[in-house]
């Protein structure tokens, strides 16, 4: 304990200065201590307490200072000093205490504090998707020996943060000698950054310049450094290294894991204030040349013809040199036909939850409750008055849009924002230039409310709860409404497809499913940049290493750190047989038995929402049978779409289709199913060809379960495959015919065959439609 002269007034100051703050503050609360870990900002504490050799004396003298204040407001048989646990300084700035809510509430009041967070029963567990997955340190695929092999992962986003501790290199061997790539020097960049984790770092930028402009680097790094988080993310998420204690404020605390976590990280920095194709092509093109084993691609444009689609062109090249691509669907849902990266060749995973939220309890002032999510960590609100639309501002308020909201009448009051016209973010931006209180972020179409951060207290709800709000704001002259934050919490109902992830059915080539699969895609932690955009909500001089954010973009590096596993474990495995395993083990039931839901109708979701179910990586690992498909039989595929020779030509040289081909779109030898019925036809049957590759036990017999689409009758033959070894290619043919349908029948229904021999359900959806 230090107690020389300097220390003695040292502490008395600060003490002084921080009962002065507290001068003017009441409250009745008080209660039972409880302990709590108390974040606070380093750079504030650390200005007051540079003359100390430690942060002791400091944290000491604040909880000094507020049992002065707490003694003269709490009953005696309460007033009990608070305690002071830990001091930490390493793996977090702040300490361990014992307080009272009296106590912490006086805390809270101080400049540099952060949040504070109860303690609990810990048990050794992940930040969720992995444990969601069923992936487990030292068991299955997260075996020792299966993370030994090399494995390079290739990016193509918005950069990557590489001083992050998601990406440091403990642990690892040397760079493997096949890899070809470097580290590209730029902007707050060097070669130096990169090590045998981050073992490539390019950017490219000539078609966003030749479309914009020279870059404003006052907005952009000019690097492979992003400065925008998705990058960041997205990397962290398939392949980040293990970081213990990770949480957002407080939230989903736990430890960090990319799905391979033992892969290496190669980014191509493509994506600026857009996605320029020339960009993204010249990225895929250095990424296959320099030798990366996985692609993970989370963005896309619009579908259109193969031969015109610059993402299907260049990822044709990939798979033919024996790269897995995995992509996003895209988030336009839940219109229907607005899936992106739709060819064959291509994993295109859609996005579910996970079984953790972040959840709300919104109370109107009649009394009604509904539950919604947020990301903001603290004290509830009081009861506000509620103001949307006319009460708010002028036109426009009712979606929060720039220049909308009246000062006047937003001032102090919790503001209704309808989602819709402007970006999410930017509505909770003009809630708090008008000086609004909070935000209720209301969702008019489904129950989709994803937790997201603002710069108050604020809250996503669903249609249902957007409804009642707006009844009850008609129903009174004088509206309120309060927010209570409920943290983390664990146990929903899981997976639901997200409302946003986009959807079939697949409109250039419909006799493929897509999506593919689906993964998790909403609230999902993963690392971020020291310094973003996000600063402009919590602070410039705040930082965060990890944020929670939606999207397929986050279900997509999921997908591609699986199949970076699965590579591991099958090194002889086509990207075609990577995917196959992954689309024939996923599942359809949810974790409380019943039906995967679709968040955007709460019905049973479909093969044209999810495709064929959420990825099993354990069982992926072991699937029985594959349906494997060679480059030059996509390239046929394309024949049966009546491709031109010339566009024929972009994907191969040197190919002719056969003058006689026979070969139908549907004969692909695709793991799903999609057949279309011509609106009048009545008993039309299309046959199809599948051919499957034994790679379960040498001698195994398989026999068929097929549960039939409504209106259609499928047939399969043979309906039992003996296999006598590894390896073995067995044909069957299956038949589709469109029976008599009355006029009220849907145009759409699905159904699924499955191959099953002892634990093996080699599972395909069947998706029916009529045009």
């Amino acid at each position: 304990m230090e107690t020389g002269p300097l220390h003695a007034v040292t502490r008395i100051f600060i003490a002084t200065l921080l009962l002065l703050a507290f001068v003017g503050v009441s409250s009745t609360a008080s209660g039972n201590k409880q302990t709590y870990i108390v974040h606070l900002d380093r750079s504030k504490i650390k200005t007051a307490y540079q003359s100390l050799e430690n942060s002791t004396p400091w944290y000491e003298a604040m909880l000094n200072s507020i049992a002065e204040v707490s003694s003269q407001e709490e009953d005696e048989s309460e007033a009990t000093p608070p305690e002071l646990l830990y001091a930490y300084e390493t793996v977090m700035f702040g300490m361990a205490a014992r307080l009272s809510s009296k106590q912490l509430e006086l805390l809270s009041k101080m400049d540099g504090f952060q949040y504070a967070v109860p303690d609990g029963k810990l048990s050794l567990h992940t930040t969720r998707t992995p444990q969601f997955l069923g992936l487990e340190k030292g068991k299955g695929l997260w075996y020792a020996s299966n993370l030994k092999s090399d494995v390079i992962i290739g990016v193509v986003d918005t950069g990557i943060w590489p001083e992050h501790p998601s990406f440091q290199d403990h642990g690892l061997s040397a760079i493997p000698k096949r890899w070809k790539g470097s580290c590209t020097k730029g902007t707050q960049f060097s070669p130096s950054n990169c090590n045998r984790k981050l073992i490539g770092a390019k950017y490219f930028f000539k078609g966003f310049e030749a479309s914009e402009g020279k870059i404003n680097e006052t907005e952009y790094i000019k690097s492979a450094r992003d400065s925008n988080g998705h990058g960041t993310h997205t990397a962290s998420t398939a392949a980040g290294s293990f970081v213990e204690n990770a949480s957002f404020f407080g939230l989903a605390n736990g430890s960090a894991a990319g799905m391979r976590y033992a892969s290496r990280i190669a980014v191509y920095k493509s994506c600026w204030g857009f996605c320029s194709g020339v960009d993204v092509i010249a990225a895929v093109e250095e990424a296959v040349s320099d030798g990366v084993d996985v692609l993970s691609i989370s963005l896309g444009s619009p579908a259109q013809a193969y031969y015109e689609d610059f993402m299907a062109l260049a990822l044709f090249q990939a798979i033919s040199k024996g790269i897995f691509v995995s992509c996003s669907a895209g988030n336009s849902g839940p219109s229907k036909s607005t899936v992106r990266n739709t060819a064959p060749w291509i994993m295109t995973v859609a996005a579910s939850s996970l079984d953790r939220s972040f959840a709300t309890i919104v109370k109107l002032g009649n009394g009604q409750t509904f539950e919604g999510s947020s990301l903001y960590v603290g004290k509830a609100t009081k009861p506000l008055p509620l103001v949307y639309g006319e009460s708010a501002g002028w036109e426009g308020a009712e979606y929060c849009l720039p220049g909308s909201l009246n000062q006047k009448l937003v001032q102090g009051k919790l503001v209704v924002c309808q989602r819709g016209i402007n970006g999410r973010a930017e509505k909770g931006e003009q809630v708090k230039l008008a000086g609004g209180a909070g935000m209720l972020l209301i969702n008019t179409a489904n129950e989709e409310a994803l937790a997201e951060l603002h710069a108050m207290p604020s809250s996503s709800i669903g249609a249902s709860g957007a409804n009642a709000i707006r009844r009850y704001m008609n129903s009174t002259k004088s509206p309120t409404a309060s927010i209570i934050f409920k943290g983390t919490t664990y146990g929903d109902r899981a997976p639901i497809l997200a409302a946003f992830s986009s959807r079939g059915p697949n409109s250039v080539g419909p006799d493929v499913i897509k999506p593919d699969v689906t993964a998790p895609g909403v609230d999902i932690m993963a690392a971020w940049p020291a310094k973003s955009r996000l600063n402009k909500i919590i602070g410039e001089n705040k930082r965060v290493l990890f944020h929670i954010i939606s999207g397929t973009s986050m279900s997509c590096p999921h997908v591609s750190g699986i199949a970076a596993l699965l590579k591991s474990r099958h090194k002889d495995w086509s990207p075609a047989a990577i995917k196959s395993a992954l689309m024939t083990t996923a599942y359809v039931i949810d974790n409380k038995g019943g039906p995967i839901l679709d968040r955007a109708t709460n019905s049973p979701s479909t093969p044209f929402a999810f495709g064929s179910g959420h990825v099993d990586p354990d069982r992926a690992a072991d699937p029985g049978l594959i349906y494997d498909i060679t480059p030059k039989d996509y390239i046929y595929y394309l024949c049966s779409l009546k491709y031109k020779p010339s566009q024929i030509a972009v994907f191969m040289d040197n190919f002719t289709c056969p003058k006689h081909a026979t070969m139908q779109p549907g004969d692909l030898n695709y793991p799903s199913f999609s057949v279309n019925f011509k609106r009048t036809a009545q008993n039309i049957t299309f046959t199809y060809k599948r051919t499957v590759t034994n790679v379960g036990v040498p001698s195994s017999t398989y026999k068929v379960l097929v549960q039939d689409p409504i209106g259609v009758s499928v047939t399969v033959k043979p309906r039992i495959l003996r296999f006598k070894k590894m390896g073995e290619k067995l044909s069957y043919k299956v038949s589709f015919t469109g029976l008599k349908r009355r006029k009220l029948v849907a145009d759409l229904s699905f159904g699924s065959l499955v191959w099953v021999s002892g634990k093996y359900r080699v599972r395909s959806p069947i998706a029916a439609s009529w045009k």
